[in-house]
């Protein structure tokens, strides 16, 4: 694994010097590791894992690390970076006959029409433009929700994708912008749908600013499944101020990965960082998801205590005036007379 180890850190390096253009085929390995660890939780193997924007391949390859994947299915747009995944595959041991890349767009030719994917992830390409072609509305993938995603926004047209491909005992991991979580119109009825009539939705993620290459935009995760209880609650994570500051970017470490995973493995409701909230506390919020109406991240400032503060007033006048009669004495020491 090696070699498939120092292409995959060539790649990192190359998207930390490619600016804007990183983010089509890369995703920083510790919220991959986020992603992976997400859709393995609790399984030892999985049948097959699904990135329908798959870039260089490095999320595919992150679940793999994370538990024993069969099979390896991937869709790619970019040509270039599609060949960057097939040698990906192969630098990191996995069989020609155990992965599936395809080129072409995902959304509007979509690859592996019929299969279900244990494990779905994708880091797509934020609010990216789409066709929105009535004809979709006769898709599978997004038949029944009343209302396409809309042309200057595909982010919820990946999302209804990955779920449509999801298996029912599956789990699914995206990132994206936190514009998903409140946006109306159109992204307001898809959302309420999700929620309300799919019972798909299970966590929101909040991640730090910064981290990710090409873009300073705070983003977040969101995990849909199929398989949840009617009345299961909804958890959601403010970890946007968990980070380790860098020189040009910011960075989670294991600590903070680890905090993510533990917080989402128990479903803790902790103070200032996590909130499982009800279904009926989403209805009440009108399905707006922004995270801040779940989490209360506010810090009461300390009150101001006046006597204190006029007490030190006092005392660095006091402070003040023993330096001035200081240097006056030492002024007549000198000999150097003052003159007002």
């Amino acid at each position: 694994d090696m070699l498939g180890d120092a292409y995959e850190f060539l790649i990192g390096r190359f998207a930390a010097n490619a600016g804007k253009k990183a983010g089509e085929f890369y995703t920083p390995q510790q919220v991959s590791k986020i992603l992976a660890q997400i859709v393995t939780l609790g399984k030892d193997k999985l049948r097959n894992v699904y990135d329908p924007t798959c870039g260089s391949g490095s999320l595919l390859l992150r679940v793999g690390k994370e538990t024993k994947v069969y099979r390896y299915n991937g869709q790619e747009r970019n040509n270039t970076t599609y060949n960057l995944a097939r040698m990906n595959m192969l630098l990191h041991n996995v069989r020609y006959e155990n992965f599936d890349i395809q080129n072409d767009d995902t959304l509007e030719n979509p690859a592996f029409l019929g299969e279900k994917f244990d494990a779905v992830v994708a880091n797509p390409p934020y609010s990216a433009k789409w066709s929105a072609d009535s004809k979709f509305n006769d898709d599978d993938r997004f038949s029944g929700y009343g209302k396409l995603a809309p042309k200057s926004k595909a982010d919820f047209a990946f999302i209804q994708h990955m779920v449509h491909y999801l298996d029912d005992e599956g789990t699914m991991a995206v990132v994206l912008p936190h514009g998903v979580l409140f946006r109306g119109a159109a992204e307001g009825v898809i959302r309420k749908y999700l929620i309300e009539e799919k019972n798909t939705l299970d966590a929101v993620i909040g991640l730090p600013a910064n981290i990710f290459y090409g873009t300073s935009i705070p983003t977040c995760i969101l995990v849909f499944k199929k398989c949840r209880k009617a009345d299961q609650d909804v958890l959601f994570i403010d970890a946007s101020n968990a980070f380790e500051k860098g020189k040009n970017q910011n960075h989670l470490t294991d600590e903070h990965v680890e905090k993510i995973m533990n917080t989402y493995k128990n479903r803790a409701t902790i103070d200032k960082y996590s909130y499982a909230a009800t279904l009926q506390e989403i209805e009440d919020n009108d399905y707006n998801l922004n995270i801040p109406r779940y989490v209360d991240t506010f810090e009461e400032e300390a009150p101001i205590d006046l006597n204190q503060v006029q007490q030190d007033i006092a005392n660095i006048d006091n402070d003040i005036a023993q330096v001035e009669e200081e240097i006056n004495n030492y002024l007549k020491e000198l000999g150097v007379v003052q003159h007002d």
